[in-house]
């Protein structure tokens, strides 16, 4: 009888931003919205 076994451990850690990946994040979020509020004001025309 043989018996083979195999196990995967896998650990997610979540990482802590620093103040440059915080300021980036809420750049990209802001530029984001504009862009998105600029192309609903051109798709009512």
């Amino acid at each position: 009888m043989t018996l083979n076994m195999l196990f995967f451990i896998i650990t997610i850690k979540k990482q802590k931003m620093t103040a440059e990946e915080y300021l980036h994040q809420e750049t990209v979020k802001k530029i984001h919205g504009e862009n998105r509020d600029k192309t609903i004001m051109y798709r009512n025309f």
